[in-house]
């Protein structure tokens, strides 16, 4: 049979009309620019796109907006975009920093003691300071969330859709287009903001928030797709009016402004009459503002909706967008089965000692929720820049691969803490501390550590910690610690003296490490005492005494921050046998905290007691001070066969920006206490009531507590207090 000229036409467009723009508008490409949370405008703009049936031939983004076209390039539609950063946790995302009942518990205690932020490197090259305020171990874990990478790692040039993200090199200022490769790497270098998260390291380049040099990459989507017409929506900050920048941080996000703005009109010079261009007025949304997704997305949608009848130049027929559509899903299979996990090559940590964290069973489908808390915690060892994951396809089986990256920077660290004590009815005390910490010495994992606290209170610590098998399943512990204490004597409720307490002790424990829930030792403790008072006619002797005994110890702490929690629980149980002194020393000291929407309720107890004759003063409990019976002075009660406790209620009344932990708090406690003996009180048959009104919050330099504390016979204290404690 001979076919004409018609029916040869008819049945080319016939196969081909899937695939060929029916308002023969040539080929589209989308480019969407950087701002940050101003991005989610972006996902409005998709869906008048996705409702007009507009399909494209490419896509390319900058920053938010890289993630945005990473996300569509990856086949999930606009309703999936706000459905995932509806669950994401923006705050939590931004702190790089497990949740605390998640840390180890060596971490845990020096987490108490020092600032986060304050550690630094030391190299041969000499000091060196981490390299962003986050490293965004999370956000890249969301990033591999919101493209499904746990069913198998994206590659770019393995997407249906053509995709190009654009990062900046921070060593040659040269613009970097991704368009092979990890796409959810790709993400994190384009987003990856200078100062404020720490570069990418890839093919030996740093790489960093592509807008420094293409905010608006107009010029990389028409080279991509060869694209006849481009859709090119701007979400960029406008720059800040001269009367509101002052400080450096505020000079520094300006100059970062103006670049991104030069660049950006110079990308808007190339757009010709054909192209859409799509400028959506976000007013006063910042660049930080992700709790504002939503309201960024409706009003990306608005502005590509004032533009509809221009777009709907470019609408094809239901058909052929669903073919369109088709051909750019997501086909793979929604869930995994591991057939192996694997820790890649480490130079320092053992690989065993990463694996310890990983739960996720060989053979079993992947739990991609589990794998990524586990993660986090493996993060939180403190070991690495990043430590991610990804599912490779080999001969017909699923390899989970564990890719640790070890800091590499350092594996010797100093870090910084202080704190400020003003306290009413004792005056105020200051101390500056610092440590050095030497990680990694050996296979195992051995670690030195050296502190030094300097200032009203004076202490001197040195530990040497040694793992016996990779997983830090159990240790050996010699230490040694020193510290002098001023302590008030009080006569009922007038300071008259001081006592100086020197206090030294060397240790030798064994010990096993309870995974995330904390620490148990046994081991022995060698004491020296010397106490002078600067009146002799005082009710505390001079002392200096040599003694030891054997000592026990369970630390457990499941509380999800260190100073504010709002929920979980801890719990310290001491035991000292001080046979040549004759006393038996036990000491709970348990605690939780409950949430219940803006409120957290907590409860404390601490009972201290000698099993066996009585404690000697210098190893007695003292009571007095901050939450510690508020109404008295610090150590002004000073006794043996004491309880205390108390009761709290606080009201989250603000929280930190974006990047900073915890809440702003007021609140209040009930306290109570009552010891069979006391040493520094005429009264000993009474119980002790006391109570605090505060407000607190945790700072970049630590807690911050202001308090009122109060007794029911009219006595009071004024607190303010600042840093590790």
């Amino acid at each position: 049979m001979q076919l004409n000229r018609k029916t040869i036409a008819a049945v080319l467009i016939g196969i081909l009309s899937p695939w060929v723009n029916a308002s023969d508008s040539g080929r589209i490409a989308l480019v969407l620019g950087g701002g940050g949370a101003r991005g989610a405008a972006h996902i409005g703009v998709l869906e008048v796109l996705e409702r007009e049936r507009i399909p494209v031939d490419c896509v390319v983004g900058t920053s938010m907006g890289g993630l945005v076209a990473g996300s569509y390039a990856a086949g999930l539609s606009p309703q999936t975009m706000r459905d995932k950063l509806a669950v994401a946790d923006w705050t939590d995302m931004f702190l790089d920093v497990a949740d605390f009942s998640q840390l180890s518990y060596r971490k845990k205690k020096v987490s108490k003691r020092y600032l986060a932020g304050t550690e630094l490197g030391l190299t041969k090259n000499g000091v060196q300071i981490q390299p962003g305020v986050v490293a965004g171990e999370k956000i890249k874990l969301f990033f591999n969330q919101l493209v499904d990478a746990d069913l198998g790692e994206r590659e770019i040039q393995e997407l249906s859709l053509p995709l190009a993200i654009v990062a900046t090199d921070i060593g040659t200022g040269e613009r970097v287009v991704f368009r092979s490769g990890s796409l959810t790497q790709a993400m994190r270098a384009s987003m990856s903001v200078p100062g404020l998260m720490a570069p990418v390291e890839y093919e030996n380049r740093k790489l960093v928030d592509g807008g420094l040099v293409d905010n608006l990459p107009i010029e990389v989507a028409r080279d991509l797709c060869k694209a006849d017409r481009v859709i090119a929506v701007n979400v960029g900050s406008p720059l800040k009016p001269p009367e509101s920048i002052g400080s450096l941080l505020s000079v520094t996000a300006q100059m970062i402004g103006i670049l991104t703005k030069q660049n950006v009109e110079r990308s808007l010079a190339s757009l010709t009459g054909r192209d859409i261009y799509i400028a959506p007025e976000l007013g006063d949304i910042k660049a930080t503002d992700f709790a504002r997704y939503e309201e960024a997305a409706d009003i990306g949608r608005a502005a590509a909706q004032r533009q509809v009848l221009t777009l709907r130049e470019l609408s094809v027929d239901q058909k052929t967008y669903a073919a369109w559509q088709l051909k750019n899903k997501d086909g793979r299979k929604k869930e995994i089965y591991i057939d192996q996990v694997v820790i890649s090559p480490l130079r320092r940590v053992h690989p065993q000692y990463v694996a310890r964290q990983i739960q996720q069973q060989e053979g079993q489908l992947l739990n991609r929720a589990q794998l990524e808390q586990d993660l986090v915690r493996a993060y939180g060892d403190g070991f690495y820049d990043g430590v991610d994951y990804r599912i490779v396809a080999q001969e017909g089986k699923n390899i989970l691969e564990i890719t640790a990256a070890e800091k590499a920077w350092s594996s010797d660290y100093l870090t910084f803490g202080f704190s400020i004590d003003n306290e009413y009815r004792k005056g105020s005390n200051f101390n500056l501390r610092s440590a050095y910490r030497n990680t990694w010495m050996n296979d195992y994992g051995g670690e030195f550590f050296a502190a030094i606290d300097v200032g009203t209170e004076s202490a001197l610590e040195l530990d040497f910690y040694q793992p016996v098998d990779y997983r830090h399943h159990f240790f050996i512990e010699p230490r040694y610690f020193k510290e002098r204490e001023i302590i008030g004597l009080f006569a009922d409720d007038m300071e008259i003296a001081e006592y100086q307490l020197d206090t030294s002790y060397s240790e030798l424990l064994l010990g096993t490490n309870l995974g995330v829930y904390g620490q148990s030792s046994i081991g022995w403790r060698e004491y020296r005492i010397k106490g002078t008072a600067d009146i002799s006619a005082v009710t505390l002797p001079d002392v200096d005494e040599r003694y030891g005994g054997v000592e026990f110890s369970l630390n457990l702490d499941r509380r999800n921050r260190i100073y504010f929690p709002s929920h979980g629980w801890r719990s310290e149980i001491t035991f000292f046998d001080a046979h040549h002194e004759g006393y038996k020393k036990l000491s709970v000291d348990v605690g939780q905290a409950y949430k219940l929407n803006d409120f957290v309720f907590a409860v404390r107890g601490l009972y201290v007691a000698s099993l066996e004759d009585e404690l000697p003063f210098y190893d007695a409990v003292m009571l007095g001070g901050f939450l510690n019976l508020s109404g008295y002075a610090s150590n002004q009660i000073i006794g043996d066969d004491a309880f205390y406790s108390h009761l709290r209620a606080e009201r989250i009344i603000g929280r930190m920006p974006l990047g900073l932990n915890g809440d702003l708090r007021m609140g209040f406690a009930l306290e109570a206490a009552k010891l069979q003996t006391i040493y520094t009180m005429t009264q000993t048959d009474r119980w002790l009531d006391s109570g605090v009104l505060y407000l607190g919050g945790e700072t970049p330099l630590g807690p911050l507590y202001l308090g009122y504390g109060f007794t029911f016979s009219g006595d009071y204290n004024l607190y303010f207090k600042l840093g590790a404690f």
